[in-house]
């Protein structure tokens, strides 16, 4: 659309989403010297306008400073902005995360096109700037690469245009309206407008310029657009290139264009040329044989488009990335290069906890290297297109890409998780056609070289219908060397066609499994599965396991990479991660926005322990004599990975060594390890196997594991006869009195109370390791997943049966190397359970703890079967021999390895946006609590291995906080031993259960036990 004056109407109007914009095109970059193109560094043709700008904010449109961006109107007065930036991060107006609901819900009846007019805040910017040298007889252009969610543009008081979409880039040609010397450049930004409704993602809505702006200029002759397809033959060895190229300026009419390609290490491959027609340039040349593309090999040749005006004189180059790959459906199986793919994949939002979603280059660089490190390959750009900066990453890193255009209209069908299509958008709704097509145009025309993109998505939980449809069809279309994503057509089967795969949120492992036995014409991918909110992945194995077991079975992406939570300062100025409604947002989906494998302040969850481990294309399977080596890779085989080789017995290594084995990709081989199991003495041993880099690489430092493998087994003692050492012995004394009875043996000294019913005193050497007694504990401090399936309405019963059990007889025996005593309980919860702890003190000091239960039926399951106590907080040092490093649990464990791992105890509570469970070891042999003075005691299993959780509070007042600021000064070590806990879950948050398997049942017997020593 063309116009001259600016109309504040077109915000609500849905046939206008842009005025005066330049047609979209490919985001490469371009030079004027063959060095400068080499080099790919900053460009002489563009101009940064980052930085801080004038700016006024305004409530409502009828509150803004209207002329402005008249030449005359003086911002003298106003405040200063950093652009790129979000407005409400820089102090002005409502901060505010929903999830599916508009963010006007309750607050403004309206439907679709229709804006709140009451609030829709206005930025008014306002930015002077003289031509760079050089520029005055050039064509000039601005861009603004991300402006939420319509913007107007004006320079030196004439209208410029306008523009919707918040996330592909708007530029105007300025060349009309450009004066000598200062120019005065002003953009009126609106947070409300049509594209509103079509940006109902799940993330915080904000509103500004918060992405690069600048100015740039072109020579004579300029490559206006590029796009580059390769295929390759039947082999998939030889490669063919396709070079469509589109030219303006007074020097294209007998320009002519030649294109060098060049591999990775700058030595020519083909030259080719063609001149100019009609302001395009269409080549196809085979290559012949090529280095391919893939996540795992990420080989990038470099092509060099040099533009040669009439006259012979170089004018324009452009260097272009280019990645040999194809991506095709084979027998309803996706392949990349001819081998079927399984996408090991993460959704990830542009995110930073002080900057929004105006991500920086560093971020972003962490980002991709820490999606490498944990063996991720494949990113969704939920739910937009991101940063251009990021698909070059993924070019060069190696990631598989679904780039996903900038629609979600999840609020207008889907509410209190019902379906409710009744004024569903777009749906089949005609005048909803151009304005969604717009951005898939946009994203399209700017991402189309990147062959990291193999597949491109009709947006997000936008239902179904005709005009998404027809999106699909465009990308078929302009396309055909990608496939089409999109998940509504779940929802609305009319139009199955949208979408080229199966593709389904949150469904759990049986649905899937239901879908790939029924015959299905498509193949199947998870565009959303492990909720990750809070401490959750538990049970990712099920998903994992469809891999090898189904063909069509293309795996999935994990929602999501990063926790969306900002920082603000408590009332006692100390800074916290907030979450929704700490701004005082209302409405809002409060803490749902903390769902990432990675914190905000970009450090890495316990979580993802388990996810590198169950993405690792590279299988280890160790035994006594080796290791079986299985490589999944399609393409990469072991050459650049040092196999790395350890013994542990009882946690202490026996022995390390290497070796050099290259297994080839997709086959296996099994390698001997000489860890001479025929003369190895008694005790638990585990073999430790590991690929490490051999060399440091773009993603990773030399020495980083790509994957783990451990076996654990028990070499039985050659003479089973236990060997007591006399000077431990001490005489079992015991002191009975009215209320408590004492034992005493050696330096151990216990105080069971017969009033309380339980260990009152534990001295051990003098010192007291009891601040609170042990109790049964059958309660955890619920999780996200477990709020999300009523945990508390469901098995609210075992939190009051926790704080009051009810001691109801004691019974004692003496005998001369020790005194057992035993404490029955019950439960409010039924009197037909029954708890017992049972103390046995030894001769050599040691406390045998023995703890029972016994169920009934009709009560619900366990969240756990523990005894919990307090100790000192100067006991704030762990170390265990356990599944570790993290915190793991039943279902969350396989990432997990045996070994002795230590903790500050503060450092062992997860940093979850709310408090819950966290911190838990599986697998516990012993555990040894410690002052900085390393004095302590030890905590030992008793045959089978107990679980065990450390931590300075308690699961009740980890329970009743909200944030991390509500918990109470540290006064204790919470020492909770479990025979069992239930898993944390992860299929969703909103009400999927935890596995059967990792479930505990009420209704029977239950027993555990474990040692307590002095070191």
């Amino acid at each position: 659309m063309k116009a001259t004056k600016a109309d504040i109407n077109w915000l609500g109007d849905v046939s206008v989403f842009e005025v005066n914009r330049l047609h979209a095109y490919s985001d490469h970059r371009y030079y004027q010297t063959m060095d400068e193109a080499v080099g790919s560094g900053a460009m002489s043709m563009r101009y940064d306008l980052n930085g801080t700008w004038k700016f006024n904010y305004a409530i409502r449109p009828d509150s803004r400073p209207e002329f402005f961006y008249t030449s005359d109107f003086s911002s003298e007065g106003w405040d200063d902005i950093e652009v790129p930036g979000h407005i409400q991060l820089q102090g002005y107006g409502q901060i505010q995360y929903v999830n599916t609901q508009y963010p006007w819900d309750g607050l403004n009846e309206i439907r679709p096109p229709a804006l709140p007019q009451d609030k829709n805040p206005v930025g008014s910017y306002i930015r002077t700037f003289h031509l760079p040298t050089g520029w005055e007889s050039n064509p000039v252009y601005i861009s603004f690469q991300g402006v939420e969610s319509a913007f107007y543009v004006w320079l030196n008081g004439q209208f410029v245009g306008y523009g919707e979409d918040s996330f592909t880039p708007s530029d105007f040609d300025l060349t009309p309206f450009l004066q000598d010397g200062e120019n005065k450049l002003a953009v009126e930004v609106y947070q409300r407008s049509t594209g509103s409704w079509l940006e109902d993602q799940d993330f915080w809505r904000f509103s500004g310029i918060f992405r690069d702006v600048y100015l740039y200029t072109v020579p004579a002759a300029h490559v206006r657009d590029v796009h580059v397809r390769t295929d390759l033959d039947k082999s998939y060895t030889n490669g063919t290139l396709q070079l469509d190229l589109k030219l303006e300026g007074k020097a294209v009419a007998g320009a002519r264009v030649e294109a060098e390609l060049r591999d990775r290490e700058g030595n020519t491959v083909k030259t080719f040329e063609s001149k100019v027609n009609d302001g395009q340039v269409s080549l196809r040349e085979d290559i012949g044989t090529v280095n391919l593309w893939s996540a795992e090999i990420p080989y990038l040749y470099r092509l060099y488009i040099r533009v040669y005006d009439a006259a012979g004189t170089l004018v324009e180059v452009v260097p272009q990335a280019v990645g040999f790959r194809t991506f095709e459906m084979i027998d309803k199986v996706m392949h990349i290069n001819g081998k079927r793919i399984v996408f090991k994949g993460v959704n990830r939002h542009e995110f930073n906890p002080r900057r929004g979603r105006a991500v920086t280059k560093e971020d972003m660089l962490w980002d991709v290297r820490t999606i490498k490190q944990n063996n991720m390959n494949a990113v969704r750009t939920s739910h937009y297109p991101n940063q251009s900066l990021w698909y070059e990453l993924c070019d060069e890193y190696g990631l598989y890409v679904i780039d996903e255009m900038n629609l979600e209209t999840h609020g207008s069908w889907q509410k209190l998780g019902a379906v409710e299509p009744s004024w569903v958008i777009p749906g089949d709704k005609p005048e909803w056609h151009d304005i969604v097509m717009d951005r898939a145009v946009s994203m399209v025309e700017r991402d189309k070289n990147h062959p990291s993109i193999l597949i491109w998505s009709c947006g997000n939980e936008s239902h179904g219908g005709e005009v998404i449809y027809k999106v699909s069809q465009y990308f078929k279309s302009a396309d055909p060397t990608r496939l089409v994503h999109y998940e509504g057509v779940f929802h609305d089967r009319r139009f199955d066609e949208t979408s080229d795969m199966e593709t389904r949120m949150y469904a759990k492992p049986a649905d899937i499994e239901e879908f790939l036995n029924a015959n299905p014409t498509k193949p199947y991918i998870s565009c959303e599965y492990m909720h990750a909110m809070g401490n959750s992945i538990g049970g990712m194995h099920k998903y994992t396991e469809l891999e090898d077991k189904y063909p069509m079975y293309q795996g999935g992406f994990i929602w999501d990479y990063i926790d969306q939570s900002i920082y603000k300062k408590d009332r006692y100025g100390k800074e916290f991660l907030a979450y929704g409604g700490d701004f005082g947002d209302r409405p809002s989906d409060y803490s749902f926005c903390g769902n990432g494998i990675v914190h905000a302040d970009r450090k890495v969850t316990a979580k993802m322990q388990e996810v590198k481990f169950l993405y690792q294309n590279i299988k280890l399977f160790p035994d006594r004599e080796g290791v079986k080596i299985v490589n999944g890779n399609l393409f990469a085989d072991t050459s650049a990975l040092e196999l790395v080789y350890s013994l542990e017995r009882e946690g202490h290594e026996v022995l390390r060594g290497t070796l050099e084995v290259n297994v080839d990709a997709q086959s296996e081989t099994v390698a001997k390890l000489p860890l001479g199991a025929e003369s190895l003495v008694g005790g638990e041993y585990a073999v430790n196997t590991a690929f490490v880099l051999k060399e440091a690489t773009l993603w990773a430092d030399k020495g980083e594991e790509v994957a783990f493998g451990q076996f654990i087994f028990t070499q039985d003692q050659v003479n089973d006869a236990a060997q007591t050492d006399l000077n431990l012995v001490s005489d079992v004394k015991v002191v009975e009195g009215d209320v408590n009875i004492g034992v005493r043996a050696g330096k151990t000294h216990a105080l069971f109370s017969k009033q309380f019913g339980t260990l009152v005193s534990l001295k051990l050497s003098g010192r007291e390791t009891i601040a609170v007694p042990p109790a049964p504990l059958f309660w955890r401090a619920m999780t996200d997943n477990d709020k999300g399936m009523a945990m508390g309405f469901e098995l609210g019963a075992w939190y009051a049966a926790s704080l009051m059990p009810r001691s109801v007889e004691w019974k004692a025996e003496q005998k001369p190397d020790q005194y057992r005593i035993e404490f029955t309980y019950k439960l409010n919860i039924s009197e037909d359970v029954q708890v017992k702890v049972v103390y046995t003190v030894h001769a050599d000091g040691s406390v045998r703890v023995h703890n029972t239960y016994k169920g009934t039926a009709g009560l619900p399951n366990l969240p756990i079967h523990a005894l919990s106590f307090r100790t000192s907080p100067d006991f704030e040092n762990v170390e265990w021999l356990a599944m570790g490093p993290e915190e793991n649990y039943a279902d969350r464990a396989f990432g997990a390895r045996l070994g002795i791992h230590g903790s500050k105890v503060a450092d062992t509570v997860a940093p979850y946006l709310v408090p819950q469970e966290s911190g838990n070891r599986t697998g516990v042999r012993w555990a040894k609590l410690t002052d900085n003075a390393g004095r302590g005691f030890k905590i030992e299993a008793s045959g089978t291995p107990v679980e065990l959780n450390v931590s300075p509070y308690t699961a009740f007042e980890l329970e009743n906080a909200q944030h991390a600021y509500e918990l109470p000064p540290v006064h204790y070590t919470v020492v909770t031993v479990a025979g069992k806990q239930m898993g944390v879950g992860g299929d969703d948050s909103w009400g999927a259960p935890v596995h059967p398997e990792y479930l505990i049942p009420s209704d029977g017997e239950l027993t555990f036990e474990f040692v307590i020593r002095a070191l």
